[in-house]
């Protein structure tokens, strides 16, 4: 069986504070606090790359986990990837990492259900091909893209990256994915994308989607498990905005307190959103499952159930 054993991550030390710029928005505190509920974003240095984060992200994991031997593949998960996207990041942090070169890597192209789909993708590979241990990546630092003048971006999303430990041999209180679900609207996918080397989001339409999708997928996936809200210890959803978090609790009738934020003082991190709110979590023994749903850039959602290994 693949578990997840540990998390590792890293947020860039540098923040821009949305308070500064309430004059340049028209903004105020509520707004900030209470509608978006990011204080201030994280942002990497001009010289940090992709690969850079996940480098620092991995630094992080050997910290909490000490060494891992051998490394059977490596996935990233990234929209914006190293330079012009050639070679893959994966092949570049492998690199950087002096990993061996029987070790498999690629890259996932996905936004804000990236980790969910990422979990399925390195568990079913691993699976298959007998590996032992892997490495899921996410680093989607959209400050690479982000027009500084566009309300709608520049207060929302900040830099991260993540990296999670999968492997076969994981023993008591580790975690166990599956099974998921997922989801695409493409037509919609024009409601945040790249336009010319910017990003462009229509807030609205991305709220109404996920409010729509979202519950009506948890609902499937927990019937599909005779399983009820109130025998899930943790929601965590995507970090997309405070409102949006809010909406998906009360839609759903969660009590608040098994819906955890973190979103204030980084941002919205993209396809590290969950990772960096899981690894909180992943070592408390008292909680035994635990539901992911991310949703975002595609239109794409994805939402699974993580269930802690006796």
């Amino acid at each position: 069986m693949i578990s997840i054993t540990a998390i590792g991550s890293y947020i860039p030390a540098a923040r821009e504070s949305n308070y500064a710029k309430k004059s340049q928005f028209d903004i105020d505190d509520d707004f900030i606090t209470e509608k978006i509920g990011v204080k201030q974003v994280s942002r990497k240095a001009s010289d940090e790359e992709t690969s850079d984060l996940c480098v620092k992200a991995y630094a992080d994991l050997l910290g909490r986990h000490g060494g891992i031997e051998p490394i059977d593949c490596l996935i990233v998960c990234t929209q914006n990837p190293d330079g012009s996207g050639l070679p893959h990041t994966s092949a570049i942090v492998h690199g950087k990492l002096g990993l061996p070169p029987h070790c498999a890597c690629f890259d996932v192209s996905l936004g804000c259900s990236g980790y969910v789909y990422g979990l399925s993708v390195i568990k079913s590979f691993m699976q298959d091909n007998g590996f032992s241990n892997g490495l899921l990546f996410t680093a989607d630092p959209y400050s690479k893209i982000i027009d500084p003048q566009d309300k709608n971006t520049a207060l929302l999303f900040g830099d991260a990256a993540s990296v999670t430990l999968m492997q076969s041999a994981a023993g008591p209180g580790t975690w166990q994915p599956g099974p998921f679900r997922f989801g695409t609207q493409g037509k919609g996918g024009a409601a945040l994308e790249n336009r010319d080397g910017k990003l462009y989001m229509n807030g609205r339409a991305v709220f109404n989607f996920s409010a729509t999708e979202v519950p009506l997928q948890l609902r499937q996936l927990l019937q599909g498990l005779q399983l009820g809200i109130d025998d899930i210890d943790l929601f965590l959803f995507h970090q997309g905005s405070k409102f949006i978090v809010d909406q998906l609790t009360a839609r759903l009738k969660i009590p608040h307190e098994k819906v955890p934020l973190n979103l204030a003082d980084q941002g919205n991190t993209v396809s590290s959103s969950l990772p960096l709110l899981l690894q909180g979590y992943v070592d408390d023994p008292q909680l035994h499952r635990i539901v992911l749903s991310g949703f975002g850039v595609g239109l794409s959602w994805a939402s699974c159930l993580l269930t802690r290994a006796p």
